[in-house]
């Protein structure tokens, strides 16, 4: 009763894509989630949640102070951040829900209880009552993804110094918000709370906020969220977080090596995710990890066991659900005889801030680093019709392009749907599209869209039209 053909431990992003696309191709799957909604970090308290308190507090932000811009005159409106979290909930609640239909349509079994190895072919269930089931599995893919790092120095109560997961079902909105980390965690939450009220100060250890994108984009956003009143303190290492009651206090040196303090009702620790292993008996199976506590993998996400296989937060890369979900394609086809592949230049990179930022491919510093000759191509979004019409003015498209072959080598984008509009660039690049191939192809106008175009121009050395 409980062989399958293949076993995913984990139901995030990478696990039920991995579970679904295997029992497409006819292999007998089954899949264990530990908690009792399917989804993972992503569904259940990360991705999702995050763009839908996002998405209500830019909706209370544009009602405060851009709807009469557009001639709308309200009175003074007012956050109701429990009806905000509860409509969250919702979201929440419908989209793993619409797991478990997929499960159930494409008949991957599902087991509730920890996963954990008894041998390279055998998956201990323990459920919550305690009870036991194993599992025999020709395969088994191990998706049990990450969770949020912290200082060692750091206490998390989970009262007032919290991690992004506390701060999706907060009671009330933070008279100062101190986020620790300047990435994208940090900045999409710490947008939520400033919109709605809040004081935020970040504090970040690099001397730039998003320090992985390129360094075009770093200064930009900095511009932008500075002007909606967000405060950064750069080149700066936290060095003790104390709680006295309601109030905590961060204790840090700046880059010169003086001392520094800021005092925050909340402080959120958002330093990075680390790959969650634990209570898996890797040692059981065999599985080695790497150094960083990873499980270590070759180019086919195949384990040092040759039957295992590890995909997404567990292993080497970008911590990002889309990026586990090719992985759980990848895996599943290879299991079925296929041959896919999956290019990782060409995953792109996102922060639902607003504006949004977007990225694909190299940045102009790993290209110049590299020693690469390159062109690149610039145009402000606020030269378009389009973003005059919205009111978001703010951001740019970059391009960056071989100097000899013309090959578009990473698009980078600050603006409004940027999130949407990357894309277009990863197809034109997963083609190998010249900046002259994007310039000579019709762009609908108005659109934001227009500005690749245009950047494409700029980048091909021509005058772009409307700069």
């Amino acid at each position: 009763m409980n062989q399958f053909d293949v076993t995913v431990i984990g139901s995030g992003p990478g696990g039920y894509v991995a579970a679904i696309r295997c029992a497409q191709l006819g292999l007998k799957t089954a899949i264990i989630e530990k908690y009792p909604t399917m989804g993972g970090t992503c569904l259940n308290v990360g991705c999702i949640p995050s763009k839908a308190l996002l998405d209500s507090s830019e909706h209370f932000e544009n009602a405060k102070h851009n709807f009469q811009n557009h001639g709308i005159l309200i009175n003074e409106p007012t956050a109701d951040l429990a009806r905000m979290i509860a409509r969250k909930d919702e979201v929440v609640d419908q989209t793993t829900k619409g797991i478990q239909f997929l499960m159930d349509k494409n008949k991957v079994t599902v087991f509730e209880g920890v996963g954990s190895f008894e041998s390279s072919t055998q998956v201990k269930v323990t459920k919550n009552d305690g009870s036991t089931e194993i599992l025999d599995s020709k395969y088994i893919i191990i998706a049990t993804g990450s969770k949020p790092s912290s200082l060692p120095f750091i206490t998390i109560d989970k009262e007032r110094i919290i991690t992004s997961t506390e701060a999706l079902k907060l009671k009330e909105i933070p008279k100062h918000l101190v986020v620790i980390g300047g990435g994208v965690i940090g900045l999409e939450l710490g947008s939520v709370y400033k919109r709605l009220g809040s004081e935020v100060t970040v504090v970040e250890f690099m001397d730039k906020i998003i320090p992985t994108m390129d360094g075009a984009l770093s200064k930009e956003l900095n511009k932008v969220l500075r002007k909606q009143g967000m405060k950064f303190m750069l080149s700066t290492a936290v060095q003790a977080v104390e709680r006295n009651g309601d109030s905590v206090k961060v204790t840090a040196k700046d880059k010169k090596g003086e001392e520094v303090v800021v005092e925050g009702d909340y402080v959120l620790v958002s330093v990075g995710r680390k790959p969650y292993t634990d209570g898996l008996s890797l040692e059981k199976a065999g599985v080695d990890l790497d150094e960083r506590g990873r499980v270590k993998t070759n180019e086919h996400l195949q384990t040092n066991v040759s039957n295992i296989y590890a995909i997404g937060d567990v292993v080497a890369g970008a911590m990002l659900a889309h990026k586990a979900s090719e992985e759980g394609v990848l895996v599943a086809e290879q299991l079925a005889g296929q041959k896919p592949h999956i290019n990782y230049n060409l995953i792109p990179g996102v922060v639902y801030t607003w504006p949004e930022v977007a990225a694909v491919g190299k940045t102009e510093e790993q290209l110049k680093a590299e020693g690469v000759a390159i062109k690149v191509g610039n145009f402000p979004m606020r030269a378009l019709g389009r973003s005059r019409a919205s009111g978001d003015v703010d951001g740019f498209i970059k391009i960056i392009a071989d100097e000899k072959t013309d090959e578009v080598l990473g698009v980078h984008m600050i603006g409004a749907r940027a999130a949407d509009m990357i894309a277009a660039a990863v197809t034109a690049m997963e083609y190998r599209a010249s900046a002259e191939d994007i310039a000579r192809m019709s762009h609908a106008h108005p659109t934001f869209a227009e500005a690749i175009k245009e950047a494409a121009l700029d980048a091909t050395g021509k005058i772009a039209i409307h700069m």
